[in-house]
């Protein structure tokens, strides 16, 4: 007994030491998994929210891609609803009637069914007893439709460019790899996270477990790449279906990617909408075809937003990293990714306004330790902390904006006009600020009246050239334009005049808050400054407009008064000479040389009331235009000689051209 007693005992312990060692055992997770579960963190928080981060996603990568190569973006989007059976016949799903119907959420009991038909024979009657009366029925309000928790809306989401494309070989890694791409570096980008599709097709493995499919071609290339994939979250690598070439008879380049998701037209339609029509104010040079598609021909859209210039912005440039922006992490990296050999060589080719001079400085000030000729490879961890320190104490430069590639504002205004058309409309553009070492530009544009446009301040946010439609509130444009900016003062009524505030903020590094990425903070002050005096800039050019326009109506009534007046004026005027013509005759009153010629040419019907009614008219016309010259006198716009300018159709064949911008137009000499 004591020897069983003993073994059990020796057998327990041994248990309880096996599964201590499994609590114990650390575990790790893939990228890929973490953000599977915490998709809330890239834009997946729902399947209506998904399916607008998707449709965002796609349409900044192929924006991304035709501008890489200079090409006039040119994108379609395709959203195409797939019902239940259509979805099930895809998966090889065979649809089954239900068997126990009590099972089910959207079960309905008798006595509920016999309560909702009386309510909706009630709702029934009393609207045909309005009819009958002539009284107007209130708008029936939306019914509950009962419907499963389990289920889902599929959706098939197409977007196609005319873009770079991608090299087959790097398509598998590019799609099915989390935190892996072409556009990690320091530089301007789209992106928040660096994702892209990579998270629609991590959502679309969750939700309906198809597989995403991707064609692409290359310029010169005569083939078109064919590649149907899904990710294996666990590894975070690739799961290749199909990856093969085709033909290119058409000489295509660009992209084609197609994925099935499960999503929510209903409650995020108007938020698609809205994010493709700032897209087009934003990115006026390309062009949008947006359609959906629906089992009911009734509900589908189709939208075309057309180009409206062919002048593009620059391509962001990578820059290096400005000293007083880098930690002691990205320090340990750089040492340990440069080529270079020596610190100094290293201070002076791996940070921005840096020279030879600088760096020397910079070494003899790090103390006896450190030499211009030490290898950049033996720094120590406590000299990497010294190096980092002196960057936070000591003065440099500020970066400039040249890496940078905003909208312009020329297109900014174009984008304004051709999406909105404003009654009127300003923009400018700020020169390069800098905030931690990272340089940002400010364009704003604020317009009046237009269509679609609601009573009051509307605000349109942009960041490195993307639209914010979330979290609006917190943001410094928002908080800027509502709390700061003295509209009044402006001639502009911030509650009845339909106005558009338009701010569109672009550097290496915007300052996000919150997880979703979806506002710029208020608590930065060198932007919260630079995005209140982009907006008033603006406000002062539209006040000069509005005050010249209130001129300009004063005058045309101070005229339509006047002209009221002409022909009683000429009446009276009339019947008193016609009176003294009289007096002169019968020589009762004796008048001068002047007003004997006067009475003359009346008695002789040479000056008629027609003729004082015409005299007193071009007067009046002439008062007006010489109040109007002295007005424009004072504001400084004299008026000039004027000359006929010609444009000639441009010759397609013709690329060797130089741009000169201003915010109205753009002058295009070609060479």
């Amino acid at each position: 007994m004591a020897g069983d007693d003993l073994a059990e005992t020796k057998k327990g312990s041994s248990k309880n030491t096996k599964n201590s060692s499994n609590e114990s055992k650390l575990k790790q997770k893939s990228p890929a998994e973490f953000f599977a579960e915490n998709k809330n963190i890239a834009g997946f928080d729902n399947p209506g929210k998904s399916l607008y981060t998707t449709v965002r996603e796609l349409v900044e990568n192929a924006l991304d891609s035709a501008e890489s190569i200079s090409e006039l973006p040119e994108v379609e989007v395709t959203i195409e609803e797939i019902v239940k059976s259509k979805f099930n016949s895809m998966i090889g799903l065979i649809d089954r009637e239900r068997v126990d119907t009590q099972l089910y959420d959207d079960y309905e009991t008798e006595k509920a069914r016999e309560k909702r038909l009386a309510k909706e024979a009630r709702v029934s009657e009393i609207q045909a007893k309005n009819l009958a009366s002539g009284k107007k029925n209130k708008e029936p309000g939306v019914s509950k439709v009962l419907k499963a928790r389990g289920e889902a809306s599929y959706y098939k989401v197409t977007c196609k460019d005319n873009g770079k494309g991608m090299p087959h070989d790097d398509i598998p890694n590019m799609f099915g790899r989390v935190l892996s791409g072409t556009k990690y570096g320091l530089k301007q980008t789209r992106g928040k996270f660096g994702l892209g599709a990579k998270m629609a097709l991590i959502w679309s493995k969750m939700s309906t477990g198809l597989p995403i499919e991707i064609s692409s071609s290359m310029k010169s290339q005569n083939y078109v790449t064919f590649c149907r994939l899904d990710i294996d979250i666990h590894r975070n690598i690739p799961h290749i279906h199909l990856h093969e070439k085709k033909g290119n008879k058409e000489k295509w380049h660009g992209a084609e990617i197609q994925v099935v998701i499960e999503g929510n037209w209903t409650t995020y339609r108007s938020k698609i909408l809205h994010y493709m029509r700032q897209m087009a104010v934003i990115t006026p040079y390309a062009q949008f075809l947006f359609r959906f598609i629906s089992e009911t021909p009734e509900k589908n859209v189709t939208i075309k937003f057309t180009r409206r210039t062919d002048v593009m912005p620059p391509i962001p440039i990578e820059t290096k990293h400005h000293p007083s922006s880098v930690d002691l992490l990205l320090i340990k990296r750089l040492i340990t990714d440069t080529a270079k050999k020596t610190l100094l060589q290293f201070l002076q080719n791996e940070f921005v306004n840096i020279n030879k001079t600088l760096a020397t400085r910079l070494i003899g000030e790090m103390g006896p330790d450190f030499s211009p000729s030490m290898a950049v490879k033996s720094v120590t961890s406590q000299q990497m902390v010294r190096i980092h320190q002196l960057f936070r104490q000591a003065k440099f430069d500020d970066p400039s904006g040249n890496c940078l590639s905003p909208a312009g504002e020329y297109n900014l205004r174009l984008g304004i006009i051709k999406e909105l058309h404003p009654d009127m409309v300003a923009t400018y553009s700020g020169s390069a600020q800098v905030f931690e070492g990272h340089p940002f530009i400010v364009e704003a544009g604020v317009s009046v009246g237009g269509r679609d446009v609601k009573q009051g301040i509307n605000i349109f946010r942009f960041a490195n050239r993307i639209p914010l439609l979330f979290e609006q509130g917190g943001d410094v444009v928002t908080r800027t334009a509502l709390k700061r900016i003295n509209w009044n003062s402006y001639k502009i009524n911030q509650t009845q005049d339909k106005i558009g505030v338009f701010v569109s903020i672009v550097s290496t590094k915007i300052p996000f808050k919150g997880t979703g990425k979806e506002y710029i903070g208020d608590d930065i002050s060198e932007i919260a400054t630079a995005v209140k005096s982009a907006i008033q800039q603006c406000c002062v050019q539209l006040k000069s407009k509005i005050v010249k326009r209130l001129q300009a109506r004063e005058q045309q009534e101070r005229k339509r008064s006047l002209s009221r007046y002409i022909p009683d004026a000429t009446g009276a005027v009339y019947e008193v000479l016609k009176q003294m013509t009289e007096e002169h005759k019968k020589k009762r009153k004796s008048y001068g040389e002047e007003d004997r010629v006067i009475i003359e040419k009346v008695s002789k019907d040479i000056i008629t009331k027609e003729i004082l009614t015409e005299k007193l008219a071009e007067h009046v016309e002439q008062v007006d235009y010489e109040m109007a010259l002295e007005y424009a006198t004072q504001s400084g716009v004299s008026e000039e000689p004027r000359e006929n300018i010609y444009l000639q159709h441009l010759d397609p064949n013709k690329t060797n051209f130089i741009d000169l911008h201003s915010p109205t137009f753009v002058f295009r000499l070609i060479l």
